[in-house]
């Protein structure tokens, strides 16, 4: 008894708190209360944690919840409870939170921000030496190359940088020198530009597809050398990026596109086909490294089926190749890792799993 007085006593003395926004609530409630001449009780809004738990139906419906549910994620009053380290890594566990992923993803965001911040300078000293960088991300459907380019470009100047989709070619460019059109898109001096796909279509999409002839397609395999070697030539630096990924991997991300509405937008016909044209297409990318690798414009091969690893080596291929300005004065590593950025040589037997 003496114990149930006691407690009771405390429950007395405890304090009831109410932010800035309880106040204003509350004073909104009473005045409307008093102008319709209606009793005023002040209340309290219950609020998860002291003592009230808020229903299942009610979390999903505010879009609010638990991590590691489906439809649910942290609520607000989750993070205004934890103050220390210990409790956020109580928070964590108790939401069936991998530490080890969310440990990992701070150190990408942490190392992206850096690189990007070495990507400005890179861009000063592109401009002020009037350099002109062509830096071209292949690779099959879904291996990230569209995300990489905008982990690139997110902080530059747009005024001295492009990135270059170009759809397929209109009836009047069918009829041009295949080069024609993306000639009119090489970097201007001060200037870097991005190809999201590049006049390398011809190497493997087309032939795929059945978009192009053999014979256009032998054509631009002997053509492309001698191409790259007169842009070389007028101080034109190319950088060939194919982003490589296994046929799981991709077969797992178009399930996960078909399955968000917002990335629904990235499949088309030629995603669709890409499974079961998954050996022509290696046939095809084997036969294009071995004709237009050279050591004035190598193929730069990058392991994608990490998206993260992926970005944050090819930024560092970048960064450690160009001698720009303030180099020697970066905080964080830019020599790429070899087990995720490596050159191709002739002895490479197979790339994609």
């Amino acid at each position: 008894m003496e114990a149930d007085d006691e407690s009771i006593g405390k429950s007395k003395k405890r304090k009831v708190r109410l932010n800035t926004a309880d106040l204003d609530d509350l004073v909104t409630d009473v005045q409307g209360e008093a102008e319709h001449g209606l009793e005023m009780i002040p209340t309290k809004v219950p609020r998860e944690g002291d003592g009230y738990q808020v229903p299942r139906s009610a979390l999903i419906a505010q879009g609010l919840g638990r991590i590691g549910e489906p439809g649910y994620g942290l609520t607000a009053d989750d993070l205004r409870r934890v103050n220390t380290r210990k409790g956020f890594l109580k928070l964590l566990e108790n939401k069936a939170v991998d530490i080890e992923d969310v440990r990992k993803t701070l150190l990408y965001e942490q190392d992206l921000r850096q690189l990007q911040v070495e990507l400005v300078r890179l861009q000063r000293w592109v401009q002020s030496s009037g350099e002109r960088i062509a830096i071209l991300v292949e690779g099959r459907d879904a291996a990230g190359k569209g995300g990489t380019i905008r982990r690139f470009t997110e902080h530059l100047n747009p005024r001295a940088m492009r990135v270059v989709a170009l759809p397929k070619p209109t009836e009047a460019e069918r009829g041009q020198w295949y080069f024609q059109r993306y000639i009119h898109q090489l970097p201007n001096r001060g200037e870097i530009v991005f190809f999201d796909r590049s006049w390398y279509n011809r190497a493997v999409v087309e032939p795929v597809m059945g978009f192009c002839s053999k014979k256009e397609h032998q054509r631009f395999l002997q053509q492309v050398p001698e191409f790259e070697h007169m842009l070389y030539e007028d101080g034109v630096t190319i950088i060939k990026f194919w982003f490589s990924i296994s046929k799981d991997e991709q077969a797992r991300r178009f399930e996960a596109r078909r399955k968000n509405p917002l990335k629904q937008w990235k499949l088309s016909p030629v995603d669709e086909r890409a499974q079961e044209l998954w050996d022509a297409y290696t046939r095809c990318k084997e036969e294009m490294f071995s004709k237009t690798h050279s050591t004035f414009s190598p193929w730069i091969i990058v392991q994608a089926n990490d998206k993260q690893a992926a970005r944050l080596e090819s930024l560092r291929y970048v960064l450690n190749l160009l001698p720009y300005k303030g180099k020697e004065e970066a905080t964080i590593r830019l020599t790429p890792d070899p087990n995720v950025v490596v050159r191709f040589h002739r002895k490479m037997v197979e790339l994609d799993l």
